[in-house]
């Protein structure tokens, strides 16, 4: 059973795209969780729920992280919401999940996971959303997992070692980086097994 793999956590791949490397003065511009399954003692990829969000009231946007990202912040399909409207959804789809496998605690999954973790505590903090569904310190990092499994350290170099589909247009996407990350995970994980 899931539960049994990690401690009873649940794992959950999640991607941000921020409006700068500060977790207290820039927002976070889009996020994406890639919730995992697990059949057969193996994880493999279930729903992607992703959210492109209006800047927080009062914080900064780096010009030089949307040039990076190439998200246009006045793109009319970008169907923004706002900041609590995506975290209070995505922690009721976690926590269904998490109570559909047992698990007892979730962790984060993430390329950099402590740089995405920064930036979630200080969003559920502003927003006065008191749980964070996340272990508040404990992550998984795909950095640190390549590392080991390939002897790589970026996503692209760790998805070609792993025969992994890799698109450079794509990427700096949430919804495309918790994808590819997830499927890292998975690869690493079930190759393990």
């Amino acid at each position: 059973m899931l539960k049994d793999r990690i401690r009873k956590y649940l794992p959950v791949v999640l991607d941000l795209e921020t409006g700068g490397l500060d977790n207290k003065k820039n927002p976070i511009l889009e996020i994406a969780i890639q919730l995992l399954e697990y059949r057969d003692n193996n994880f493999e990829l279930g729903e992607l729920i992703r959210y492109h969000i209006e800047p927080f009231k009062d914080l900064e946007i780096d010009p030089e992280s949307l040039e990076f990202t190439k998200i246009d912040l006045s793109h009319p399909l970008r169907n923004a919401v706002e900041e609590n409207v995506a975290l209070k959804n995505i922690s009721k789809a976690i926590n269904q999940q998490r109570s559909k496998y047992e698990c007892s605690r979730v962790i984060l999954v993430a390329h950099n996971a402590h740089f995405d973790l920064g930036f979630l505590v200080e969003a559920f903090k502003r927003n006065k959303i008191k749980n964070l569904p996340f272990h508040p310190f404990s992550v998984l990092d795909t950095v640190s997992l390549g590392a080991l499994a390939t002897g790589q350290t970026v996503l692209a170099r760790i998805c070609k070692e792993l025969n992994i589909d890799y698109v450079n247009e794509l990427a700096h996407s949430a919804a495309y980086d918790a994808e590819v990350t997830a499927k890292v995970f998975c690869k690493i994980f079930n190759d393990f097994n």
